[in-house]
């Protein structure tokens, strides 16, 4: 089955880190979006496609308020979403009200993704976080209210001014929270943002402390259950993102909104990020052919469970090539692990994926 993405592009803000496309909304131009997103909806009226996830993401798809429900309830009606599908909503804690979650629940939202960042005031501060780590705490118990079972909450290493033991502080609400799903993102200074303006002048982590966060984070989730089977994303079992793995694995989605993406009958495409542009019904930019061999190798090995031969060969009706098996075999220093189903990267190597990945690739 395929899954649906939804982008939600507004922000009450903009973070000072965030390079993602989002836009401050009026009341006005959020409601012509959600009717522009529900009129490419319509469009796939009669088409059969099934789907078992459907992710709001964002910008800040809690800020939209209602119309979040609006779009869901007419995608079910639309596609034939399954029984058990995941249905995802990112959520700032700042805008995540009683209201919002009631109402995203009762349309059948069954997983919630909360920005928390970090628990430390101080580094929410540093990051443009306007609700302190009790903000957090507070929309995670309306979630628990409200009958969600699935709990994901966002941190983020190499913040101005972390330390290994503020590190763990965010760790430790993360479990007293009793998440379910916890995804680890390194910051990144982004082209065009606040942070990027203003590198020379930031308190950032050097790299020898990013590896150090890295890898406490990895064991301390581990002591806590958590599986790590993404690079970035650590789960109890069997709550790994149904959604976000579709995209790990190759497989087909339909992107909907403004900076959306779409992978369909083996091509790609995706929406401008222009929120006037979508409204106005601009036609989506071809991106070529998708899901090829390397492409596939590449998002696989971004899994814990890496490249399975067996799989491959299911997928593109051949073996895999003698040669990304020897690139995989040459690399030294504990960064790839191998038998006689696969290879993939060890925790180490997912430090330096990119230059792993290549190597392996290219």
């Amino acid at each position: 089955m395929r899954g649906i993405y939804v982008h939600i592009p507004f922000c009450r803000g903009k973070c000072p880190y965030c390079g993602f496309y989002s836009v401050r909304g009026t009341p006005e131009l959020m409601d012509a979006y959600r009717d522009a997103l529900i009129r490419e909806t319509d469009s796939y009226s009669g088409s059969g496609i099934s789907a078992d996830t459907v992710y709001f993401g964002g910008g800040t798809p809690s800020v939209f308020g209602g119309r979040t429900v609006e779009v869901l309830r007419r995608i079910k009606d639309v596609f034939c979403i399954s029984e058990d599908a995941e249905i995802t909503m990112e959520c700032n804690p700042s805008s995540c009200t009683e209201e919002v979650v009631a109402s995203a629940v009762s349309a059948g939202v069954n997983r919630i993704s909360l920005g928390l960042q970090s628990a430390v005031d101080g580094e929410r501060r540093a990051l443009g976080r306007t609700a302190g780590a009790d903000g957090a705490v507070a929309a995670a118990g309306l979630c628990r209210k409200y009958g969600v079972k699935n709990l994901s909450l966002d941190l983020m290493i190499g913040i101005p001014g972390q330390t290994r033991e503020s590190l763990r502080s965010s760790l430790d609400l993360c479990a007293r929270l009793g998440a379910e799903h916890i995804s680890v993102y390194m910051l990144q200074i982004e082209e065009g943002t606040f942070f990027y303006k203003n590198r020379d002048r930031l308190s950032l982590p050097d790299e020898e402390l990013c590896e150090k966060l890295y890898f406490d984070v990895c064991s301390t989730l581990a002591s806590r259950g958590y599986g790590h089977y993404e690079i970035s994303n650590f789960a109890l079992p069997g709550y790994e993102s149904r959604h976000n793995t579709k995209y790990w694995n190759c497989d087909e989605y339909l992107g909907f909104g403004a900076s959306a993406h779409s992978f369909m009958n083996g091509r790609r495409y995706y929406y401008s990020d222009s929120v006037e542009d979508y409204i106005a019904g601009k036609e989506p930019v071809p991106d070529g052919d998708g899901g090829g061999v390397e492409e596939y190798l590449m998002l696989r090995l971004r899994l814990a469970e890496g490249v399975r031969y067996g799989e491959f060969e299911r997928r593109f009706g051949r073996p895999l090539p003698p040669a990304y098996k020897k690139a995989a075999g040459n690399i030294g220093g504990g960064l790839v692990k191998m038998d006689e189903n696969g290879f993939s990267l060890t925790e180490k190597g997912f430090m330096v994926s990119n230059a792993v990945i290549g190597k392996i690739l290219f």
